[in-house]
């Protein structure tokens, strides 16, 4: 249920090579709800891949029309029907009604980047000063999974690697689409064991990979 894509970009290293991407490598981590969920569509008539297609396209416009408004642009949603605008102006109203009462400086949005240390790649959505506090967030919708603490302690990485101030705090922020889906909001001040995680599940990664 991926909402953008960010699993699609292909990062490549100083030497030309092509790493995975951190979204890639939290994913490599099952995820138990889903059975069920894909079990309940069934059993209402849904094709389950089907519709997890549509509500990823409906998740990519949401995400770029936040990124729009952070970058004080506009989106072209030309290329989307009305059903999949509808939907993604209600995760991005979601977005202004959360944002209107704070103070947002952004340092970087949306920028790819790569770790040369651990080899891996990723684009956290932003880094910035949110209420006065160093901030790394990621936006999603369709829900949060426990992954999502995975990956952005990865970009959080990554970022200071590549020179930007380390975060103090990680938001992640899930935004509906439907009426029955909610409003999410996760914040994680104890970042060691995430990265801890991640970096073991990189050497998985680069085990499997090895076995043919």
């Amino acid at each position: 249920m991926a909402d953008k894509g960010k699993a699609h970009i292909r990062y490549k290293n100083s030497k030309g090579g092509i790493v995975p991407g951190a979204s890639t490598i939290a994913n490599m981590l099952d995820k138990p709800a889903l059975a069920p969920w894909a079990n309940k569509l069934g059993l209402q008539g849904i094709n389950s891949n089907d519709y997890s297609r549509k509500m990823a396209q409906i998740g990519t416009l949401a995400h770029s029309m936040i990124m729009a408004d952070l970058k004080h642009e506009k989106v072209d949603t030309s290329e989307y029907s009305q059903e999949q605008i509808s939907g993604a102006e209600n995760s991005y109203l979601s977005w202004l009604e959360w944002s209107k009462y704070k103070t947002i400086k952004p340092i970087i949005i949306e920028e790819p980047m790569v770790s040369e240390r651990y080899q891996f790649g990723g684009t956290p959505d932003f880094l910035g000063e949110i209420n006065g506090i160093m901030t790394l967030a990621d936006y999603k919708t369709g829900g949060i999974w426990r992954e999502a603490y995975f990956q952005t302690c990865a970009y959080r990485q990554l970022t200071i690697e590549n020179g930007y101030p380390p975060a103090d705090k990680i938001l992640i922020l899930g935004f509906p689409r439907t009426e029955d889906e909610k409003f999410q909001e996760v914040t994680y001040t104890s970042l060691d064991k995430g990265w801890e995680v991640f970096v073991y599940l990189l050497k998985v990664y680069d085990l499997l990979r090895g076995i043919k």
